[in-house]
């Protein structure tokens, strides 16, 4: 998707800015690199700690990781949200583990639409090869007929 800057006098993207930031809270934070269910508001307690922080990139690093798999796994069946330092913070609410729950099971089912169209894609390339190897196969036969008949 996003490939690496090639020249390196060029600022990273603001995706993988958010990348860099992303793995730098996740050595930083436990909450992170367990991830493990993150209070609302997590974004002002992470620029109170670091007032440095870029807040678009950071607003990017949070939705990848609140929006990727283990973190959704982790809501689906979530009590507690965790502030930074890992002390609870605030109930997950149901609504937010049906959301978990709910994107998880779009994103099986877009997969799996996805394996079956590749399936389909492969099935009509492997017939299409196997038409053309018979096709190639009988102008050789063809050729070879009315090659014997010139002799």
């Amino acid at each position: 998707m996003n490939t690496p800057n090639p020249d390196p006098n060029l600022a990273p993207s603001p995706d993988q800015s958010a990348r860099i930031l992303l793995k730098a809270l996740q050595e930083k934070f436990d909450v992170f690199r367990d991830v493990q269910p993150l209070a609302i508001g997590i974004d002002k307690q992470l620029l109170a700690a670091q007032p440095e922080l870029p807040r678009k990139v950071l607003r990017i690093a949070l939705r990848m990781h609140t929006n990727s798999l283990r973190y959704l796994k982790t809501m689906e069946k979530a009590a507690v949200r965790l502030n930074l330092d890992g002390t609870p913070a605030d109930a997950v609410t149901e609504d937010h583990r049906n959301h978990a729950r709910d994107t998880l099971r779009e994103r099986a089912q877009k997969h799996a639409a996805q394996r079956k169209l590749q399936r389909a894609a492969e099935e009509a390339q492997r017939k299409a090869d196997a038409a053309a190897a018979q096709h190639a196969e009988k102008l050789n036969q063809l050729a070879a007929k009315f090659s014997r008949h010139g002799n």
